[in-house]
């Protein structure tokens, strides 16, 4: 569709060409394919406790850990960082969403464990071991791979940061040791998977919602446009905005878990009805790893504070609960699931039972559409904005193709099911789909 500086084989690389490798690394979880041929695609497998998953968690976990008499720095991805910083009874640093922070310029480094580190070298931890891994099942080296990019970085607001967040990405991969890499946007990668399994050709929207961001784009494919060659004017545009499964999770936080543990509570009419406990404790809750930097002398003295003054104090005590048995991934493994059961029921219970922790609620599904209507919004304007940039009618979109975790919520499937009609809007492979794409546009690329 456009060359992007994309990479051709060479003679000197033909001895060692290079294979056709797709990598989605998301906000929330990564996946790694390769095209076989023919359409073909297979996806690397991770292991997992329970069995294996074509999805890797993008987190880091960096503890430090006892060898030979003396204490070195240690380090693991995906399921196993989350095993390690389960079972630590000292919990160390664990880093999620790093790919929300690349367009974060005054965010060039940080001291882990005393230790400083950059931010690339932090997420080609990350790129390392997927690298690893998808070596070791395909039995060859991975030294190039098409990388998927979000049609707009969270957090970048100029066309400055968009490049600064795509550099910082690049010279991450660089670290984990790619010799050759291309972007292709994630939106339009679903769109080669969507496409691989068409006979006859369309003009499709693909929605792409991960972790941190929903992108969008209007394209034409089909094997008509495979076989006639891929034209700029194909991609009739993208659009994206900075928030998605992450954001709805908050929400649910913010919304129903926070007042359970004292958000909104009063001192008593002695103190003047100040709130009990301050604004940002409650605002690190919505992003779980952050809980662990809670566990500070500072931060239990003002919880204990709080307590002894509260109007509430049971609330605030389970509060202190959460922060001191660091419950924070298990809050939120209880947020997913309430998500996940609001796909397909109309109310649902929250249950958060763990350590000496006990929350229990029933949600409706109009409770959570209601406390994510700003954010729905936000995703119905981007998708209108980008009908009017193209100047296409919807009633020209032949297919509305939607992927991404996000794209289970049933509110979002209305947005597009109201505009262009059910019979046009399907979904597959929600977790994969992009991966599936890089890795057929690879393969596009590596023949020329």
């Amino acid at each position: 569709m456009r060359n992007n500086g994309e990479m051709r084989p060479t003679a000197k690389s033909a001895a060692h060409e290079p294979k056709p490798i797709g990598i989605d690394f998301g906000t929330t979880n990564s996946s790694i394919a390769r095209a076989t041929g023919s359409g073909q695609v297979e996806l690397v497998e991770f292991s997992r406790r329970g069995g294996l998953t074509e999805s890797f968690r993008s987190v880091l976990y960096m503890e430090r850990v006892r060898h030979a008499g003396h204490f070195r720095i240690g380090s693991w991805t995906g399921p196993t960082a989350i095993d390690h910083y389960l079972n630590a009874d000292k919990k160390g640093r664990l880093l999620q969403s790093l790919k929300s922070y690349l367009s974060a310029s005054n965010l060039t480094s940080t001291e882990i464990l005393g230790r400083p580190y950059s931010f690339e070298d932090l997420i080609s931890r990350i790129l390392a071991d997927l690298r690893a891994e998808a070596e070791r099942q395909f039995g060859a080296p991975v030294t190039y791979a098409m990388v998927g990019r979000p049609v707009r970085f969270v957090g970048a607001e100029t066309q400055d940061d968009e490049e600064f967040a795509l550099g910082r990405l690049r010279r991450a991969f660089e670290l984990a040791g790619y010799e050759h890499i291309d972007f292709e946007m994630e939106p339009i990668a679903a769109a080669y998977a969507y496409e691989s399994t068409l006979d006859h050709d369309e003009l499709i929207l693909i929605g792409d919602f991960g972790g941190g961001t929903s992108d969008f784009s209007l394209l034409h494919v089909g094997p008509g446009i495979r076989a006639r060659g891929r034209r700029p004017e194909d991609l009739l545009g993208n659009s994206g905005l900075g928030l998605a499964g992450d954001a709805f999770d908050a929400r649910i936080v913010r919304k129903l878990v926070s007042p359970e543990l004292g958000a909104g509570t009063l001192l008593n009419p002695a103190s003047k009805m100040l709130p009990a406990v301050p604004a940002w404790i409650y605002a690190n809750l919505e992003r779980w790893h952050y809980l662990s930097f809670l566990r500070t002398r500072n931060v239990t003295e003002i919880l204990k504070s709080a307590r002894a003054r509260a109007m509430e104090p049971e609330k605030i005590a389970a509060l202190i609960t959460l922060v001191d048995e660091d419950l924070g991934f298990q809050l939120h493994q209880a947020v997913q699931r309430l998500k996940y059961e609001l796909s397909s029921v109309e109310e649902a219970e929250f249950r958060f039972v763990d350590g000496s922790m006990e929350l229990r609620k029933r949600v409706t599904r109009a409770d959570f559409e209601s406390w994510i209507a700003e954010d729905l919004a936000a995703i119905e304007g981007c998708v209108d904005g980008l009908l009017e940039q193209a100047g296409v009618s919807r009633a020209e979109v032949d297919r509305v193709f939607l992927t991404g975790g996000t794209s289970f919520v049933p509110a979002v499937r209305r947005i597009f099911e109201r505009r262009f009609g059910a019979d046009r809007v399907t979904s597959g492979n929600e977790f994969t789909s992009v991966a599936r794409g890089l890795a057929l546009r690879a393969g596009e690329v590596l023949r020329g």
